[in-house]
C-alpha cells in the first residue's frame, strides 16, 4: 500500500447518473467516497445529486472529505447539481466540465456508469496516450461490469489498432481496498512520444 506522502492528492472519478439495477454498485461508490475522505484525496467528479455520482459525493461528505463538482450550466437541473458540497462549479460546456476535471485531478477512475461514463474514460485515455497528461487511469471492475471494453482494448491490440504500451495505461481494479495501491505517486505507465500539453497541478 503507498504511504500517505506518496499517495495522490485529488481523484477523478466517472460515474452514472444512474445507481443501475444491482445494489452492489451503489454499495462500491459508497465505499469508494468513504476511502477518499479516510485518505485525505478529494474527490472530483461531475457535480451530480443523482446516481452514482451522488451516492459517492454523500459518502465523501458524510466522511468528512472533500468534494468538487464541475458541471455544465445546462445540465444543472438535469442532473441535479449538488448543492451540498464542498465546492460546485457551473462551467460552459461539456468539453469546459472535462478539461476542468482533468486539471483538478492526479488519477482518473471510472465506476460503472453510461455512455458518458465511457466518453469521459476513453477521452481521458486518449489523452494519457498522447501524452497530454502522465496520470494514473482505472476502472474499478466489480463484477466483471468493463470486461467488455478491457476484451475489446485487447482485441484493438491484436488487431493492430493499439500498440500494447497504450493498452497498459487502463489499470483493472478488482476491489475497493486495491485503490490506493493504484493511485500512488509515480504509478502512471509512460506513453510513448512527447508530452504535448502539461494540465498536471500537482
Amino acid at each position: 500500500m503507498t504511504s500517505p506522502e506518496t499517495r495522490i492528492r485529488s481523484l477523478c472519478v466517472y460515474c452514472g447518473s444512474s445507481t443501475g439495477h444491482d445494489p452492489a454498485h451503489a454499495e462500491v461508490a459508497r465505499q469508494v467516497g468513504a476511502l477518499l475522505a479516510a485518505n485525505g484525496i478529494r474527490l472530483v467528479y461531475g457535480g451530480g445529486n443523482v446516481g452514482l455520482m451522488g451516492v459517492m459525493a454523500d459518502a465523501v461528505m458524510a466522511a468528512g472529505g472533500t468534494v468538487l463538482g464541475i458541471i455544465p450550466v445546462g445540465l444543472f437541473e438535469t442532473e441535479q447539481g449538488h448543492r451540498g458540497i464542498t465546492e460546485l462549479i457551473e462551467v460552459g460546456s461539456m468539453h469546459e466540465r472535462k478539461a476542468r476535471m482533468a486539471v483538478e485531478a492526479q488519477g482518473f477512475l471510472a465506476l460503472p456508469g453510461g455512455l458518458g461514463t465511457l466518453e469521459e474514460l476513453a477521452e481521458i485515455l486518449t489523452w494519457a496516450q498522447l501524452r497530454i497528461h502522465s496520470h494514473p487511469v482505472a476502472v474499478l471492475n466489480v463484477d466483471g461490469f468493463w470486461d467488455p471494453i478491457l476484451e475489446f482494448l485487447d482485441g484493438a491490440v491484436d488487431a493492430g489498432f493499439m500498440r500494447p504500451a497504450n493498452r497498459e495505461l487502463l489499470r483493472e481494479i478488482g476491489s475497493v481496498d486495491e485503490i490506493l495501491d493504484v493511485f500512488g505517486a509515480g504509478n502512471a505507465p509512460a506513453a510513448p512520444g512527447p508530452a504535448l500539453l502539461d494540465i498536471d497541478q500537482s
